[in-house]
């Protein structure tokens, strides 16, 4: 009996192998579409995983098919653009006779073509639960730091890496196994078939690209159909968003996506929302270049030092509604200017420096701090307290290359960079740098030579401790949570550090003719199922330090209105180009009698703009869409709007348009 089943079972394995998959007919181009299906079928496969995995918010929507059938479409898009090589090069070997050559050459691409396409898929997951969206502009930005990205992602993420890597490693094993068994084909068909069908394979391909017979292909924007963003990216696949971030980096006017404004109105609606008189404006040749007359008179302006807390939004500060974490920081609200309503611009450290430095507002564009028209006479605080006499450093506890914030720093305005190298015997170092405790023990010692040096001073000190993969020394803190490296555990020892920090500043000589400000950056995982989640935005804020009297702001803030504020406090009388708000002179809060500017903050979600005026917000999307919303600030959620006001519609345009301008025309410097 076993003897029969033997060769039956031979048999059998011998017809299957015998079998070809019916495309192979297809002569040269079975590799095309070969490479179409495969690509297809695991793509979508992705998509689905991923839909499952965020179900919750997905099932909301009711739109599972149109997702479905809406990826199918970018997908063929995507494969399309990595197949048109192939098949535009393939008369070229046809014409010369190699078309062997042609059969490795295009097998090898579409192969690395789509190990590189899962590899984004791969990576997908952790990334969604980083950053609540697919791989975007910001994955394109980390790949520019390799050293520091495997430091975190081995640190913090080896079972991931791991995983990826086996899954990966499988992948690419098959695929190429697979796509060597495509050579054999590319002399089944004769020279004459193979360029009749030339050009039908190149307008398939072409309408596949462009999947629209409209004027215009379609594009990101398409495939967005809800107001959760995070939704919206899991239509596309990873390859087609990080596409995009790659086309659209070079096309860094890109407020225009929103629409546009005349020049002149564009001017007069940003100055009259800067809260200064029509009489300080000193330029037509530099639209916002302004005089700002301190509100606060002093015989000798106090120094400054600023500390941006990496990543520490307000749900980790209890007193403005979020977890009991952070006891140092929110015990500052009745010691100093604490500001009830503060909102970030941006999602990185990077748009945090940009607002808070630079006094700079948010585009679609990449920060300021890494662009090439601003690397030299860009206006910022450091620019404009130099000219008061001031020396800046810039104080940072891991490497100050990263995301060009030395040069950034150095071109405009400050003197000297401290970071890791600086640190000589540093008692923690993580993945981003030394810990918070080394990073303030420096800036404290260094502050205290800067105050025997009787020259005044502004310091930016930038902490790192609250960033994946979350590493702090051990026995500095009662964990809140188990494991240790939570981000929870995380911030309450960035509170802890800052804490010292503070404690240790108030005991020296420095303290009664400093000016410190305690701000953070960005929150950490800004996510939601909005289109732009503006609870994600608020952060914590206050002014401490000199002669500072304990007052509580309720109004809402932006992160640009610091800079002009602080100079106000400080003392210092300047010309600057800074578009934010000199708080001191704008405020209820502070005496101030009506008429006011109404209070306002701006956010710059992925390519979405908002505008944040009273609990009314106003999303800028691309293609020139706007859309109405009621801000909860207890609910923390956003309502659709029943009312639509245009005219804070065109502000917000204003308002966006004007930095790109700005920044494309290096109109945004100090008079010479």
């Amino acid at each position: 009996m076993t003897t029969l089943v033997q060769p039956r079972f031979a048999v059998a394995i011998a017809t299957l192998r015998s079998i070809q998959w019916p495309i192979v007919r297809l002569g040269p181009y079975s590799c095309i579409l070969g490479f179409l299906l495969i690509g297809a079928a695991s793509l979508g496969l992705s998509r689905a995983v991923l839909i499952a995995w965020q179900w919750q918010r997905v099932d909301v929507t009711d739109s599972l098919w149109l997702m479905l059938l809406q990826g199918l479409r970018s997908d063929l898009m995507t494969l399309g653009y990595f197949a048109a090589p192939a098949v535009v090069a393939l008369p070229l070997f046809v014409a010369v006779k190699r078309l062997n050559w042609w059969s490795r050459l295009a097998t090898a691409w579409l192969s690395l073509s789509l190990i590189a396409i899962l590899l984004l898929e791969f990576a997908s997951p952790q990334f969604i639960a980083e950053y609540d969206s697919r791989p975007n502009r910001l994955f394109v930005e980390y790949l520019v730091y390799p050293r520091e990205v495997f430091a975190m992602l081995w640190t913090g993420y080896r079972g991931s890496l791991a995983m990826v890597v086996i899954g990966l490693g499988a992948a690419s094993w098959l695929i190429v196994r697979h796509f060597n068994k495509y050579r054999r084909c590319s002399n089944s068909w004769s020279t004459r078939a193979v360029l009749i069908a030339w050009p039908i394979v190149v307008l398939l391909l072409f309408v596949m690209i462009r999947s629209s017979f409209q004027h215009r292909p379609a594009n990101l924007a398409t495939f967005a159909f809800c107001d959760d963003a995070m939704v919206n990216s899991l239509v596309t696949n990873s390859a087609y968003s990080v596409l995009s971030a790659v086309y659209g980096l070079k096309h860094e006017g890109q407020s225009e996506i929103y629409g546009e404004m005349p020049a002149a109105e564009m001017i007069s609606r940003v100055r009259n929302g800067m809260g200064a008189s029509p009489q300080s404006f000193t330029s037509d040749q530099f639209p916002t270049l302004h005089k700002q007359v301190a509100s606060v008179r002093r015989e000798r302006p106090l120094n400054l030092v600023i500390v941006l807390e990496e990543s520490l939004g307000a749900g980790f500060v209890e007193q403005l509604g979020g977890l009991p974490i952070t006891p140092n920081i929110s015990g500052l609200a009745d010691q100093g200017i604490w500001f009830e309503q503060l909102y970030a611009t941006g999602t990185r450290s990077v748009r945090g420096i940009e607002a808070v430095v630079a006094g700079f507002p948010p585009t679609p564009a990449l920060s300021v701090v890494k662009l090439n028209k601003s690397q030299r006479d860009f206006a910022t605080l450091a620019s404009v307290l130099r000219r008061a006499g001031y020396r800046n450093e810039f104080v940072y506890g891991g490497e100050s290359h990263f995301d060009n914030m030395r040069g950034f720093f150095l071109g405009n305005g400050f003197h000297d960079v401290v970071d890791r190298k600086d640190f000589l015997a540093p008692k923690f170092v993580g993945s981003w740098g030394v810990s918070d405790e080394d990073l303030f023990q420096k800036a404290h010692e260094r502050l205290s030579r800067l105050h025997e040096s009787q020259q005044p001073f502004f310091m930016l000190v930038f902490s790192s401790t609250n960033h994946t993969p979350f590493e702090f020394p051990d026995g500095r803190i009662e964990l809140h949570e188990q494991p240790k490296q939570t981000v929870h555990n995380a911030v309450k020892y960035a509170d802890h550090a800052v804490g010292g920090f503070l404690k240790q500043a108030r005991a020296s000589k420095y303290w009664a003719d400093t000016l410190v400000m305690v701000v953070a950056d960005h929150d950490t995982r800004v996510y939601g199922d909005e289109l732009v989640p503006v609870n994600k935005f608020h952060i914590p804020g206050v002014i401490l330090g000199a002669d500072t009297q304990p007052r509580r702001i309720d109004s809402t803030v932006s992160q640009i209105d610091l800079a002009p504020t602080l100079l106000s406090l400080m003392g210092v009388d300047s010309e600057h180009p800074l578009v934010g708000r000199d708080l001191t002179r704008t405020l209820p809060e502070f005496g101030n009698r009506e008429p006011l500017p109404v209070p306002r903050a701006m956010m710059q979600f992925d390519r979405n703009f908002a505008w944040l005026q009273g609990n009314q917000v106003t999303v800028l999307v691309p293609d020139g869409d706007v859309r109405y919303f009621t801000y909860d600030r207890r609910a923390k959620s956003l309502e659709p709007a029943q009312a639509h006001d245009s005219e804070i519609a065109r502000t917000a345009l204003a308002n966006v348009l004007m930095p790109a301008w700005l920044y494309r025309d290096q109109l945004y410097r100090l008079p010479n």
